[in-house]
């Protein structure tokens, strides 16, 4: 059961994911099929990491082939990750595009039209 890490809603034209806890090997692959299953007919995704208190190179490859699929169907996304937190560090120690990350909620809809 992913409801203890990922649940969703809507803003404006954008599916709004929002994540929480732990992003790691033992629950990446179930998070990524739950946000796959609900994003899939998307224009636009917004990921809310905000409240990620741990993200490992599992959270990181699920959150680039999310980024990749988007892209590849041109559509848009965008990464809420506050001003500090754990998404964040891991995302920027990983060289994450940047022009994804927004540090808060309004910012990233309002580029996403939403």
């Amino acid at each position: 059961m992913t409801d203890e890490w990922v649940s969703f809603s809507r803003r404006g034209e954008a599916e709004l994911v929002h994540l929480k806890g732990e992003i790691d090997l033992a629950n990446a692959n179930d998070i990524g099929r739950a946000i796959v299953g609900r994003i899939t007919g998307a224009d636009a995704v917004l990921i809310d990491l905000t409240a990620v208190s741990f993200l490992d190179s599992a959270g990181v490859r699920l959150l680039d082939a999310l980024v990749g699929d988007m892209d590849d169907r041109g559509k848009r996304i965008r990464l809420v990750v506050g001003e500090r937190g754990a998404a964040r560090m891991t995302l920027q120690l990983c060289a994450f595009r940047t022009d994804l990350l927004a540090t808060d909620l309004e910012r990233a809809a309002a580029e996403l039209g939403g």
